[in-house]
């Protein structure tokens, strides 16, 4: 299987995903990077009008996740580590979130993302650590 095979399999799997069902959200997965755009509804609003905490999460772990598991082919990354940085609030727009890996070793894989709004503005950032699973890449899990 070649990198681009193996890519395009984990974009699909992250479609199928039970947890990004309902949401206007984009993945594209490359060797070592992942990017991620949102769409924001208002069904995001925390009290005060801003999109909750937990979607800049969510895009953040999801990019430095998937920037990791593009490296590795046979079985299903876990995040072990995150830690976020809140810095800007937005309501609306797209929120868009790139992942790169910055060390990846056998025993670890260390990923960073950043989110941005359609102006260019940064948002939010966050850095995780993400260590093999026993579970396999497999079609059980939307992988194929």
């Amino acid at each position: 299987m070649t990198r681009t095979e193996h890519h395009r399999k984990l974009e699909r799997m992250f479609g199928r995903t039970n947890c990004n069902q309902g949401m206007d959200l984009e993945i594209t997965i490359e060797e070592g990077a992942a990017e991620l755009e949102l769409v924001v509804e208002p069904s995001m609003h925390h009290p005060a009008g801003g999109v909750h905490g937990s979607y800049y999460f969510k895009l953040l772990d999801d990019a430095a996740f998937f920037a990791a598991n593009s490296l590795v082919e046979d079985v299903f990354l876990l995040t072990t580590d995150f830690h976020l940085y809140l810095e800007r609030p937005v309501s609306s727009g797209v929120l868009t979130a790139t992942g790169a890996v910055v060390n990846d070793n056998p025993r670890q894989t260390i990923a960073e993302a950043v989110c941005h709004d359609e102006d260019g503005n940064e948002l939010a950032r966050g850095s995780g650590t993400f260590a093999r699973s026993s579970v396999e890449l497999a079609p059980e899990i939307g992988y194929e």
